[in-house]
C-alpha cells in the first residue's frame, strides 16, 4: 500500500490457485529467450536504466536538500541559503520529472517495438500452422496468444522490469543517505518498515480475494447478457416465454456480484485508517529518538538531519512494499513468457521441402496411390483408396455423410498429409512440391462460404490482385452473378458485411466460385459447391460451370444428380474406401452403394 492508503491494484499482487498449479520452472534457458527479445534493443535499455538511476537520485534530492532549507536557511537565518536551496529544490524536482518523461518515452518505445516483432513472429508461425493446429486448438486461446498475452509483454517491459530496477535504485539510494545522516536512526527506520508492510500485504490479500469473487460473478453476468440479449438466445427466449425466468437468473447473479462489489471497496477501510495512525510511528519514533540524542546526549543531530531522516524513511515505504510483492508479478511475466514460447515451440507439420520439384508444366493431374489417413489414431477416415485423374477430365465423389470425401479434397492441397500412401500432383508427390505453387494450383469451392468484411471487388481481388474489371466481370457472369452486382448501386464496390451476412446463401457462394474462377487454378474442386442454392440458381450455376469443368480438371462432390452426371467418371465412397466407380447407367445397373444413393438421396431430391 502506498502511505496515502491504496492498494497498487486489485489482486496484483496475488496469484489464483490456477496460476500457482501452472508456475512455469524458471530455467536459464527461458531466461535467455526472454532476453533475446531485449537484445536488439540493449542500447535503448541501457539509456533507459541510466534515466532510472539519475531519476531516482534526483527525486531523493528535495528531501535531503529539505534538511539545509531548515538548517541553514529557516534557523540559520540566511535568506540567500534559503531561496538558493528552494531553487535547487524545485529544480532537480523539475529535472527528474524531466528525465522521467524520456524515460518513460524510451521505455514504451523499447516496449512497442518488442510488441511488434512478438506479434509478426506469431502471426506468421500461426500462418504456417497446418488445419490440424486450428481444428484442435481453441480458437479463443489462439486469439488470446496474439491479443492480450502478447499486450501483456509490454506490461512486462514497462511495469515490472522497470518496478524492479527503480524500485530498487529508490530503496539503495535512500537507505545510504539514511545512514550516512545517522545510522542510529536509520536502523531504527528500517526496524519499523515490516509493521507497515505486512499488514498491507495481508489487507491486500482479502481485497484480492473479494476482487476475484466480484469479477467471477460478473463473468456469469456477462454469460446471461451474451446468452440472452443475442438475436438468436432472444429468439428462444420469447418462443419458449422464459422472459420471467432470465429476468430472474439475471437479478440473482446481479445482486450477488454488487454485493461482493461493496465488499470489496469497503475491504479494509478500518485497517487503512488505523494503519494510516500506524504509518506516523515509524516519523514519531525517529523524532523521539532524534531528540533524546540532540537533547540528552548533545548529538550532532539537527532539527534538518532529522526532518531528512523522517523524508527518506517514507520514500523507502513504496520501494520496499513493491519488491516484496515483485515475486508474483515476475512469476506472473515468467508464465506470460512460457505461454507465448509453448506456440512459438509447436511443430509446424506441413511446410515446403528444401528443394522442391518443379513440375514441367502444371495440367491438375492427381493420383492417390494406397492412401490411409486418420485425423485421430482411435478414427481412420481412409482406407487403402487409390484413384487416377486425368488431366482434363472430371470425377465426382459421392457417398454416405462422414464417408470421407471432403477429406480427399483437403489432402489435395496438403490441409493434412497422408499417414500412408501418396497423393501425387501432375505425377509429383505433393509433399515434394512447393506449398505455394500446389495451392495455387488448386481451387477449391467449398459449402461453407467464407467471405471478407468488404466489397465484392475486395473478395474477388482476394483470388488474384492484378485481375482487370474485364475479368471480373466475365468471372462474375460465369458464375452468374453479374445480374445481381448490376442492380445493385455500387456495383462491384457494393459491401457484403461481415462474413458475408448482408447477401444471401446463393449470392455468397456464386460470388465464392466466381473468386476461384479469378483464380484459375489447374485443378478445380467443388465440394458440395451448389447446396447453398435454390434449385433455379443451381440450374443455371450449372449451366455456367459445364464448360468449366469440360475444359479443366475437376472434382466435383454433390449431394444433385445433375451435378454428378456432369462428371466423366463416378466414385463411390463407403467407409473411407472406393466401393465403386464408373459411369451413371453402369452404377445404378450394378445394383451396390451407388443405386442406394440414389433411391435414397439423388432421386428425391431431382423429383423435389
Amino acid at each position: 500500500m502506498a502511505p496515502n492508503g491504496r492498494l497498487g491494484g486489485p489482486g496484483g499482487h496475488y496469484m489464483t490457485e490456477e496460476e500457482k498449479a501452472a508456475q512455469p520452472k524458471i530455467t536459464p534457458q527461458l531466461l535467455k529467450r526472454v532476453f533475446a527479445y531485449l537484445k536488439p534493443y540493449w542500447k535503448q535499455f541501457l539509456l533507459v536504466l541510466i534515466c532510472i538511476a539519475v531519476s531516482s537520485v534526483f527525486q531523493l534530492m528535495p528531501s535531503i536538500l529539505t534538511g539545509k532549507i531548515i538548517d541553514e536557511g529557516l534557523i540559520g537565518r540566511n535568506m540567500n541559503l534559503l531561496i538558493l536551496y528552494i531553487v535547487a529544490s524545485f529544480a532537480v524536482t523539475f529535472t527528474a520529472n524531466l528525465i522521467g518523461v524520456a524515460e518513460s518515452y524510451i521505455n514504451t518505445w523499447i516496449a512497442q517495438h518488442i510488441t511488434f516483432d512478438m506479434r509478426n513472429h506469431m502471426f506468421h508461425h500461426l500462418q504456417s500452422m497446418s488445419q490440424r493446429f486450428f481444428t484442435t486448438n481453441n480458437q479463443g486461446d489462439i486469439i488470446t496468444r496474439m491479443t492480450s498475452d502478447i499486450d501483456g509483454v509490454e506490461s512486462v517491459i514497462t511495469n515490472t522490469f522497470k518496478s524492479i530496477l527503480s524500485n530498487s535504485i529508490t530503496l539503495v539510494f535512500a537507505l545510504v543517505a539514511m545512514f550516512q545522516k545517522n545510522w542510529i536512526l536509520a536502523l531504527l527506520g528500517i526496524a519499523v518498515i515490516p509493521l507497515f508492510v505486512l499488514p498491507t500485504r495481508k489487507a491486500g490479500k482479502t481485497r484480492w480475494t473479494l476482487t476475484r469473487e466480484a469479477q467471477e460473478c460478473n463473468d456469469k453476468v456477462n454469460g446471461i447478457l451474451n446468452e440472452t440479449l443475442s438475436v438468436s438466445g432472444q429468439l428462444l427466449v420469447k418462443l419458449f416465454g422464459k422472459e420471467k425466468q432470465e429476468y430472474e437468473r439475471y437479478e440473482q447473479v446481479n445482486r450477488k456480484m454488487i454485493q461482493l462489489n461493496i465488499k470489496e471497496r469497503m475491504a479494509g477501510r478500518w485497517f487503512f485508517m488505523i494503519l494510516g495512525t500506524v504509518t506516523n510511528i515509524g516519523p514519531m519514533l525517529l523524532y523521539l529518538v532524534g531528540g533524546i540524542l540532540m537533547i540528552r546526549y548533545d548529538s550532532a543531530l539537527t532539527v534538518g538531519d532529522i526532518t531528512v531522516l523522517v523524508a527518506l524513511l517514507g520514500k523507502t515505504y513504496m520501494p520496499v512494499n513493491s519488491l516484496l510483492n515483485i515475486q508474483v508479478d515476475w512469476m506472473r511475466s515468467m508464465a506470460l513468457f512460457s505461454r507465448l514460447f509453448a506456440y512459438f515451440d509447436m511443430h509446424v507439420e506441413i511446410s515446403s521441402p528444401a528443394n522442391p520439384i518443379s513440375p514441367k508444366a502444371i495440367t491438375g493431374k492427381v493420383e492417390f496411390s494406397h492412401v490411409y489417413f486418420a485425423y485421430d489414431a482411435e478414427r481412420p477416415i481412409l482406407k487403402d483408396v487409390s484413384f487416377r485423374l486425368e488431366s482434363g477430365r472430371s470425377m465426382a465423389i459421392v457417398g454416405p455423410s462422414g464417408s470421407g470425401k471432403s477429406t480427399i479434397i483437403n489432402l489435395i492441397p496438403r490441409l493434412y498429409d497422408v499417414q500412408s500412401g501418396s497423393v501425387r500432383f501432375d505425377d509429383v508427390d505433393v509433399r515434394k512440391l512447393d506449398l505455394d505453387l500446389l495451392r495455387k494450383n488448386v481451387g477449391v469451392v467449398s459449402q461453407e462460404t467464407y467471405l471478407f468484411n468488404g466489397s465484392i471487388r475486395e473478395n474477388l481481388q482476394y483470388a488474384n490482385p492484378e485481375a482487370t474489371e474485364a475479368d471480373m466481370i466475365e468471372a462474375c457472369k460465369k458464375a452468374n452473378i453479374y445480374d445481381f452486382i448490376q442492380a445493385q448501386e455500387q456495383g462491384l464496390d457494393t459491401l457484403v458485411g461481415n462474413r458475408g451476412l448482408k447477401l444471401s446463401g446463393g449470392e455468397k457462394q456464386r460470388i465464392s466460385i466466381a473468386r476461384v474462377l479469378l483464380k484459375n487454378p489447374a485443378l478445380l474442386v467443388f465440394d458440395e459447391a451448389t447446396s447453398a442454392l435454390d434449385s433455379i440458381s443451381e440450374s443455371k450455376i450449372q449451366e455456367a460451370i459445364d464448360p468449366i469443368i469440360k475444359e479443366r480438371t475437376s472434382i466435383l462432390i454433390a449431394h444433385r444428380l445433375s451435378t454428378i452426371l456432369a462428371a466423366d467418371e463416378i466414385f463411390v465412397l463407403k467407409d473411407g474406401q472406393i466401393a465403386e466407380h464408373g459411369q451413371h447407367k453402369d452404377l445404378i445397373a450394378a445394383g451396390g452403394v451407388y443405386t442406394e444413393l440414389y433411391e435414397t438421396q439423388f432421386k428425391h431430391v431431382e423429383e423435389y
